[in-house]
């Protein structure tokens, strides 16, 4: 028997006692989403800058770097990092997150300082809103639950590093539905401040990632790497600093926030797009036909071949698998199971992150996600959204 309507499933035959968001339902549909249901939904804004305080930004890494087999200590680096700029740094910390906001304009939450990547996917899903940033990807999602803001950006995946496993627990523990994707091309930009050169800089700031992903520019001018927590905190430190001799990688928005000049553009080895999530407190309703993706997490029972099976599901009615990950659950990874009475089996438990190509009110989806509970414990719809159609190959 198909869905009715478009429904939002958090069923399970077994109930999981570790996954909060997991509650069984007293049927095979846990709620159904209506046109009325979206109406009721309420508008929660932002605005105004009552709640934040300035964070002090330090250096993330070891006190001491190795640069062409000699080692730099990081203090060298001390002069002139806590000089006062009036330069913008306001970070949403978990304790903001009792205050209300009133306000008109879209509010969407980020992990970072003004001119982080995930910033620059929030302004290009909503490029009138007001974005909020916040101290981590966490305290983004709560904000969204609590009514702070009304939508967050979740950096997902990343064409060279791969799955962010992090961000994708989160998706579990928090009660938020996934309403759009943007697929962010990477392009790393050298900074500097005004009158300085790439040959003379000794060190290099960005976020782990960026530096490892522009390895080899930054091999050929032999600097010393230097991890902070963010691409636009880098370029925050840099130009609070003033020392001609520092560097940063970050975007291109992020030098014109901090006045700082571009010594080179299109610095990374490769070619880098993320792909962020945008999620809110209510799901949309999406139209039965159309570009559409859907987000699911499944754990299946056990058995032969039932991956298979269930992958089986989809492709019998022609539904295209876009992704699928695996992950362990993290709270109960390990359980025993006795084959003989001479030895025990260790195992894991393992949850499965599926996206398909179509609407939750296509009629093959819903048949697919009913067939689907026949090889599962629990399933539940992550979210239905429109799909970006960025063309990846092109650098921004």
């Amino acid at each position: 028997m198909a869905l009715n309507d478009c429904s939002i499933w958090g069923s399970a035959k077994a109930p999981l006692s570790s996954f909060a968001t997991f509650q069984p339902a007293s049927s095979r549909l846990s709620m159904n989403l209506k046109h009325d249901d979206l109406g009721k939904c309420s508008k929660w804004r932002c605005c105004g800058s009552s709640v934040w305080d300035p964070r002090a930004l330090t250096l993330v890494g070891d006190e001491k770097r190795v640069v062409n087999g000699v080692q730099v200590q990081i203090t060298e680096l001390d002069d002139g990092f806590h000089k006062d700029v009036n330069l913008p740094l306001k970070l949403l910390t978990a304790n903001d997150l009792s205050s209300s906001r009133d306000g008109t304009k879209l509010c969407v939450a980020y992990k970072g300082l003004a001119g982080a990547y995930t910033e620059d996917a929030a302004l290009k899903a909503y490029p009138k809103c007001e974005t909020v940033p916040c101290d981590d990807f966490e305290t983004s999602l709560k904000a969204v639950e609590s009514g702070l803001v009304d939508k967050a950006v979740l950096p997902i995946e990343s064409s060279v590093a791969g799955s962010i496993h992090y961000n994708y627990d989160l998706l579990l523990h928090h009660k938020l539905h996934i309403v759009g994707e943007v697929q962010l091309p990477i392009n790393h930009c050298l900074l500097g401040l005004t009158g300085a050169a790439k040959e003379n800089l000794k060190f290099v700031l960005s976020h782990p990632q960026a530096l490892v992903q522009c390895e080899m520019m930054l091999t050929d001018l032999s600097v010393t790497n230097i991890g902070v927590d963010d691409t636009a905190a880098a370029a925050k430190l840099l130009a609070l600093d003033g020392r001609m001799d520092i560097g940063a990688i970050a975007s291109s928005r992020a030098a014109k926030l901090y006045g700082l000049d571009i010594l080179a553009e299109g610095i990374q080895d490769d070619d880098n797009t993320t792909r962020c999530l945008i999620l809110a407190r209510d799901p949309i309703l999406p139209e039965t036909n159309g570009s559409y993706k859907t987000s699911i997490v499944c754990s299946l029972q056990e058995g032969s071949a039932v991956l298979s099976k269930a992958q089986e599901v989809f492709g019998k009615r022609n539904i295209n698998l876009s992704k699928i990950e695996s992950s362990p659950v993290k709270h109960y990874p390990v359980r025993f199971h006795d084959d003989s009475k001479y030895e025990s089996v260790k195992y894991f438990d393992n949850l499965f992150y599926i996206d398909f190509e179509a609407s939750m009110r296509n009629p093959n989806a819903q048949y697919a996600l009913e067939s689907l509970q026949e090889y599962t414990t629990f399933i539940r719809v992550l979210g239905c959204y429109p799909v970006d159609k960025t063309d990846i190959s092109c650098s921004s």
